[in-house]
């Protein structure tokens, strides 16, 4: 039945869920738990009980690298597991190396600012100035507790390229810089397939004018 929309929709808090139990089913690359809870629903009563497993990661931050002066950006391509063709021939037709941002995990004590340092330097060689925040949002908040905080940096994209990365986390990352045109083109035909990259890049085709601006 559908119920009628009220003017102001309900505020929840904490105190509107209730964890019954919480175990840790797997430890490895992904951490995995397992949860039963219930939670309070729009009419005020509670739910029934369920299940649901949730990923756990660390907060990610993403780097928008943009050059004023050439109207270019810097992207990376790396291996991602999770677009492989799978067993039933289901998947992406990149072969899991995507077009993408910089981006990395933050690790404990690190200030996101920090970490848009650090990974650009390590997955492209540059170090971005005047870095921007774009917003943060929630991966995949139906099963994961992960968050990214994207951010927007100057470069000089000149004389940029080349292979990077570090060899002890397995990273294998091709630098290539693409004009705006190019790269939002890629995003229309949809090369470019990755949520943290097309929210980065239709920020940027939103606020470019005015980030042009306040760079020169």
């Amino acid at each position: 039945m559908t119920q009628e929309r009220n003017q102001h929709s309900k505020i929840f808090d904490d105190q509107d869920v209730e964890i019954i139990s919480r175990s840790l089913e797997h430890d490895g690359f992904l951490r995995i738990e397992r949860l039963q809870l219930r939670h309070r629903l729009f009419s005020g009563a509670w739910s029934e009980v369920f299940t649901r497993e949730l990923l756990l990661k660390d907060p990610a931050v993403g780097v928008l690298l943009f050059d004023p002066d050439q109207d270019a950006l810097l992207l990376v391509r790396q291996f991602r597991v999770g677009m492989l063709n799978g067993p039933d021939g289901q998947g992406d037709e990149a072969l899991g190396w995507p077009l993408e941002i910089v981006a990395g995990m933050v690790d404990s004590g690190e200030q996101f600012e920090e970490v848009a340092l650090r990974e650009s330097k390590e997955e492209s060689n540059c170090e971005p100035t005047d870095l921007i925040k774009i917003c943060e949002y929630y991966n995949s908040p139906g099963g994961s507790n992960e968050k990214i905080i994207l951010f927007c940096g100057r470069i000089d994209s000149r004389n940029v390229g080349g292979v990077y990365g570090l060899i002890e986390e397995h990273e294998d990352i091709e630098v290539q810089v693409l004009s705006y045109a190019d790269a939002m083109g890629l995003v229309d035909t949809g090369e470019i397939n990755n949520a943290m990259t097309i929210i980065a890049l239709q920020w940027l085709q939103l606020h470019r004018q005015e980030l042009l601006d306040s760079w020169n």
